[in-house]
């Protein structure tokens, strides 16, 4: 594997990679990325992915040690998938300032206004939120996890408010209230710099994240024809990935973080893949390095812990996040 940028910077030694592999063999280790991590660590990890498919795996995995590249509620949600299971995060430092956007007395205060509701929690929270939520969704599964609950139920949804309208516009759903919180990399990519973006590149498609500030924005540019409707995808990453492979168009313009360019160009290279904002990176996705994944799976450093109790009573909000979607889950 060529070194990148990154780790010629760094001083790592060119096996650097071969070393993490050899230590996560021995500590019996699974190594999971999400699709924002640096270039490096996603080429390193064992499976890549978004929240939803890493949750599964981490659910699904014989290892006795998961070692997650994320940020540290995506490896609490592992801790509370496998509370047997050692994890690891090789920074603790790396949170979300959306999971940060609402905190458990806010939402017990908020379920208080609202006797009955069902809470849907985005996966994007802390394991104490969790405890209060009655099912979890990632981006890739929160049309069908709301639409699972039935019509006559108030839903409480939590706390992306962009994902939380998105799913609001596509169900139309009048009993669905949703918490003002927000990713502040996804609200930094705006309507006016897709517009832009768009009509300098007229023949582009556009991969829309549904937590982007820019989502409605991108559903007026094909209402009104600006851009060709066909043209205009509300995604997932992973559901960007699976566009990617089927896609027939010479240029995307792709409006997430973006880590997710990486793993786009290496599904089709063809494709000159574009982010809408190359400013839109998230700090707390890069705070995973190379040199802190190799001390963790030397040292063992940074174990996540959740509080069993937490754990227990978050756990079937998880579960019904994976099993949503699924074949075989509800609908």
């Amino acid at each position: 594997m060529t070194a990148s940028p990154t780790i010629a910077r760094s001083g790592l030694e060119p096996g650097w990679a071969d070393e993490v592999r050899a230590l996560a063999r021995r500590r019996d280790a699974v190594l999971l990325a999400h699709n924002y991590q640096l270039p490096e660590i996603q080429d390193v990890a064992d499976h890549t992915g978004d929240s939803l498919a890493l949750s599964r795996i981490a659910a699904e995995s014989q290892a006795s040690t998961i070692v997650f590249c994320g940020v540290h509620f995506m490896a609490e949600t592992a801790k509370i998938l496998s509370p047997g299971k050692t994890v690891l995060i090789p920074d603790a430092a790396a949170g979300c300032s959306l999971a940060d956007s609402i905190t458990v007395d806010q939402l017990r205060a908020w379920k208080a206004e609202h006797p009955g509701a069902v809470v849907v929690s985005y996966v994007n929270t802390t394991a104490a939120v969790k405890a209060e939520t009655d099912i979890c969704c990632t981006s890739s599964n929160a049309v069908e996890v709301v639409a699972s609950i039935p019509a006559g139920k108030e839903v409480l949804f939590l706390p992306d408010q962009f994902l939380g309208a998105h799913v609001r516009r596509v169900l139309q759903r009048e009993n669905m209230h949703v918490w003002a919180g927000e990713c502040h990399v996804h609200a930094g990519i705006n309507g006016a710099t897709l517009t832009a973006q768009a009509e300098a590149n007229p023949d582009a498609e556009l991969f829309v994240h549904p937590e982007c500030g820019c989502a409605t924005s991108a559903l007026y540019l094909a209402g009104t024809g600006a851009v060709p409707a066909d043209r205009v995808k509300i995604l997932s990453t992973g559901g960007m990935l699976d566009a990617a492979r089927e896609s027939r168009a010479s240029s995307v313009l792709v409006a997430t973080e973006v880590g997710m360019l990486h793993q786009l160009r290496r599904a089709a290279p063809e494709i000159d893949f574009r982010a809408v904002n190359d400013r839109a990176s998230c700090r707390y996705m890069k705070m995973i390095t190379p040199e802190k994944l190799l001390r963790a799976l030397r040292e063992g450093r940074d174990e996540v812990h959740v509080d069993p109790e937490l754990a227990a009573r978050g756990r079937a909000a998880v579960r019904r996040m994976i099993e949503i979607g699924q074949p075989g889950g509800a609908e």
